[in-house]
């Protein structure tokens, strides 16, 4: 597999990196990291992901370069940090999921979800904090170097999906990986200095946030916490902070609780999930499944998109939460 990865980039000019339609801390550091790995190699490189980044991303440099229009004249495409075609909704929904399957595509990924992106066999997927732990394993194996700045994307993706190193998932190897991308020029310092700078909260984002937690209901007898997000408070608020992660850790605390979700609704009929468990729990990837989406024991998400309404969702939801748990 490693040597017809390498043989398709090998053979490549341009290359398109895929995020799928719900970025994260890991599938944009992962996209960074390749887009210099790969420009070291003299690769035209563009980064894609079908809906904007979400604000509180924008501290790593060079969020802004990812478009949401995927050119046609690329030789390879690389879909990171997912394995199910579901969550390339905005692809699918137009001629440009084509162009894909046309032409040699690899998946890079490290859930331990069934890939349902069943156009290519080009998936290097394994076990790893991260998918930019996957990334790293990636390039050793062909011999590719890793930059300063791709060091420094790698060192976040492994931050960000293991909550500073916190997780039981977390691995002797994840901090070994960490060490090297220190001793290739990453500063953990300066990465956490940009991301606190960005996560500051406006007053009126502090009292909204008061709002929501207002609004949690807790179901299953406390277990499960729950909170609905509508679109215009999506529209209002999204551009300079992610409504749903404004609360998730907090619900998370609340005695009792051991799985959390938040629901955001679309006026297209589009219902978006993103699912938190508490230590132990290990649920989160296996329920947003049951969706259509997947993820981690711990986070994961989901989206719906066949035309069930909200309550008939909330309601399937929280009935495999329950048998789940």
């Amino acid at each position: 597999m490693e040597k017809q990865i390498k043989s398709r980039i090998d053979a490549a000019t341009k290359i398109a990196i895929i995020q799928a339609d719900n970025p994260d801390g890991d599938s944009l550091s992962s996209s960074l990291a390749l887009e210099h790995i790969l420009g070291d190699l003299g690769k035209d490189v563009v980064l894609y992901c079908g809906v904007d980044m979400p604000g509180y991303l924008r501290y790593m440099k060079g969020w802004d370069r990812v478009v949401s229009e995927l050119p046609t004249n690329f030789d390879l495409s690389i879909i990171v940090d997912t394995a199910s075609l579901g969550l390339l909704e905005t692809l699918q929904k137009t001629s440009k999921l084509s162009w894909i399957t046309s032409k040699p595509c690899v998946v890079i990924d490290h859930h331990q979800t069934t890939s349902t992106i069943e156009f290519t066999k080009d998936q290097y997927i394994k076990p790893g904090i991260s998918t930019t732990e996957v990334i790293y394993d990636l390039c050793k194996e062909l011999d590719l170097p890793i930059n300063k700045e791709a060091a420094g994307f790698i060192s976040i993706g492994i931050l960000s999906d293991s909550l500073g190193l916190t997780t039981e998932t977390t691995t002797a190897h994840s901090i070994s990986v960490l060490a090297e991308m220190v001793r290739a020029g990453a500063n953990l310092s300066e990465i956490d200095n940009e991301r606190k700078k960005l996560q500051k909260k406006s007053p009126g984002i502090l009292a909204y946030k008061g709002k929501l937690l207002q609004r949690v209901e807790y179901v299953l007898d406390g277990k499960l916490a729950l909170i609905t997000i509508p679109w215009e408070e999506i529209e209002k608020y999204s551009h300079e902070y992610n409504p749903s992660m404004l609360v998730l850790d907090e619900m998370r605390q609340v005695q009792g609780v051991q799985a959390t979700v938040a629901f955001k609704l679309y006026p297209d009929g589009r219902i978006t999930g993103k699912v938190r468990t508490n230590y132990g729990i290990k649920i989160a990837g296996a329920l947003a499944e049951k969706f259509g989406g997947g993820g981690h024991v711990y986070a994961s998400g989901f989206r719906v998109t066949d035309g069930r309404t909200y309550k008939t969702v909330k309601s399937e939801l929280i009935k495999e939460a329950g048998e789940l748990l």
